[in-house]
């Protein structure tokens, strides 16, 4: 909770996610309590990363029906198994293992195992997949979100302009790059204001990289 008050209070986040699925479901049920509460003006989301029995994610979802959350994320893996939690508890599940691909969205729109797609520009091969994959989810009245695989600064302005042109972003977009001390982008990090970043308006992504500190950060990693 002291870190999340100092992003919040750092970066303005309105819409807080919690990952979990390493302690026990009643253990991680009382810490997402506790973020909910701290937070109750804002928005909630928790993702144990698809380890879940469709039993244990049954229970989590009832029990935490009464907060103010966006969805809950991947509880456990398979469209069958998201289907079964789906039907039991009272709010959006969302996506960002199952569907994925355009088949997969196409059997998950015939037959609705998760309601919110999150989208991202690495899984679905580039910004114009994500964009085509927003218009299906529209059409069929699916929720859309931006997903975070910890990107740091290209990536994330191929978030950031998918984020910006897709009509139905339903929900904030996921970020890890508040985490990050440092970028490989020219300038260094981008900076957030009132919860959001700024669109790079550059040519082509925004953003150049900075291939001296490329080349520092390789070094390091070796």
């Amino acid at each position: 909770l002291r870190y999340a008050r100092a992003a919040k209070a750092a970066h303005g986040f309105t819409s807080h996610k919690m990952k979990g699925g390493v302690f026990h479901p009643d253990y991680e049920l009382e810490c997402y309590r506790a973020l909910a509460a701290e937070f109750p003006g804002d928005r909630c989301r928790f993702d144990p990363n698809a380890v879940w029995s469709t039993d244990q994610a049954v229970r989590f979802g009832r029990a935490i029906a009464h907060l103010n959350n966006d969805y809950l994320e991947d509880p456990v893996f398979g469209l069958d198994g998201m289907r079964t939690v789906r039907e039991k508890v009272p709010m959006p599940l969302a996506t960002n293992t199952v569907v994925v691909n355009f088949e997969q969205l196409a059997t998950n729109v015939l037959r609705r195992s998760v309601d919110v797609i999150l989208l991202d520009t690495t899984f679905w091969g580039g910004i114009r997949p994500c964009v085509k994959a927003a218009g299906v989810c529209e059409t069929f009245q699916l929720g859309v979100a931006v997903h975070s695989s910890g990107e740091h600064g290209i990536q994330l302005a191929t978030m950031l302009h998918l984020g910006a042109v897709v009509p139905n972003l339903s929900f904030a977009a996921d970020a890890h790059y508040h985490h990050l001390e440092d970028d490989v982008i020219e300038g260094g990090r981008l900076t957030y204001e009132n919860g959001a970043i700024r669109v790079p308006d550059g040519p082509g992504l925004g953003v150049r990289l900075d291939r001296d500190k490329l080349a520092r950060y390789e070094d390091l990693y070796r």
